[in-house]
C-alpha cells in the first residue's frame, strides 16, 4: 500500500481534521513562531509535561485541577493578564525565551495560544501526534524515517485563519527528508518543499521575511524570539503529544 503525505496549510484546514478518520495517520504540527519553539524550549529545561488547552477558560479549568502548574500563552501575540481571564495573570507568555530552567523545571506548563495548541488539540483523533520546531525537527525526522507512517499530516498552524511562512518551513524540513519515501503528492507538499529550499540556508532571515516573523522584530522586547526560533535542530528529543499532553521523548517513541 502505498503512503500518503498531506501539508495542512491554516488553522481552518486544521480544524476540519477532527471530522476525518485519522486512526492511521501521523500528524506532525507547527508553530515555529512560537508556540512550539517554547514547547521545546520548556521541556529542554526540566519541565514535566505541557498541556495545551484550546481557549483560556480551558486553561483555567486544567489549572484548577493542578494548582502548581504554571499558566503560559498568548492572544495576539501577549502573554495573557487578568484583563482576558477574570482572575490570574498568566504566569509565562508565549516567548520561548521564557521558558528557563529556574522557572520550569519540575512543572507541568499549561498552555494555551491563538493557533499552535488549537491545531495541536485537532489532531487528537489520530494515531500519533507531534508537536516539532525548527529546534528539534532533526530528530522528528530520524523518528519518520526509522518507522515511516502509511499517512503522514504536516500541519502548519498558521496565523490566526491564514498560512504562516515560517510554519511552512517547518514543514518543508521534513518533506525534504522524506521526498524519496513520500513523493510531493500534494501542491501543499511542493509549496512547503519549496519555501524550505528557498530559506534553509539563512533561517532567520526566512523567519524574519515572514508576517509574524515582521511583527515580533518591530517589538524591542519580542525580536530576540526570532533568532531563538531559527536555531536549527539543537535539541535531540521529540515531542508527542499522549493523552492530552506533550511530553520529552528521548527514544523511539
Amino acid at each position: 500500500m502505498s503512503r500518503k503525505l498531506e501539508v495542512i496549510l491554516s488553522l481552518p484546514e486544521a480544524q476540519s481534521l477532527r471530522e476525518r478518520d485519522l486512526s492511521e495517520a501521523t500528524c506532525v504540527v507547527f508553530d515555529v513562531l512560537r508556540a512550539t519553539t517554547s514547547m521545546t524550549m520548556a521541556l529542554a529545561h526540566g519541565a514535566t509535561t505541557i498541556r495545551p488547552a484550546a481557549e483560556i477558560e480551558e486553561a483555567l479549568t486544567f489549572h484548577n485541577e493542578n494548582p502548581d502548574a504554571l499558566l503560559a500563552g498568548e492572544r495576539h501575540g501577549i502573554r495573557i493578564t487578568s484583563e482576558l481571564t477574570g482572575g490570574p495573570d498568566f504566569h509565562l507568555g508565549n516567548s520561548p525565551r521564557e521558558f528557563t530552567r529556574d522557572k520550569v523545571e519540575g512543572k507541568e506548563i499549561i498552555m494555551t495560544t491563538t493557533n499552535g495548541t488549537r491545531a495541536l488539540r485537532a489532531c487528537d483523533g489520530a494515531a500519533a501526534v507531534y508537536a516539532a520546531s525548527l529546534l528539534n525537527v532533526g530528530a522528528m525526522i530520524r523518528i519518520l524515517q526509522k518507522d515511516p507512517p502509511h499517512h503522514l499530516i504536516l500541519v502548519a498552524a498558521g496565523t490566526f485563519e491564514q498560512a504562516a511562512y515560517e510554519d511552512i518551513i517547518g514543514c518543508g524540513a521534513i518533506v525534504e527528508e522524506l521526498e524519496l519515501l513520500y513523493g510531493l503528492q500534494a501542491d501543499s507538499a511542493h509549496v512547503a518543499f519549496l519555501a524550505w529550499d528557498k530559506e534553509k540556508g539563512h533561517l532567520e532571515h526566512g523567519l524574519r521575511r515572514s508576517r509574524n516573523g515582521d511583527r515580533l522584530w518591530a517589538n524591542p522586547d519580542l525580536r530576540d524570539d526570532v533568532p531563538c526560533c531559527a536555531q536549527l535542530s539543537t535539541q535531540d528529543f521529540t515531542m508527542p503529544f499522549k493523552e492530552g499532553r506533550v511530553l520529552r521523548s528521548d527514544g523511539s517513541a
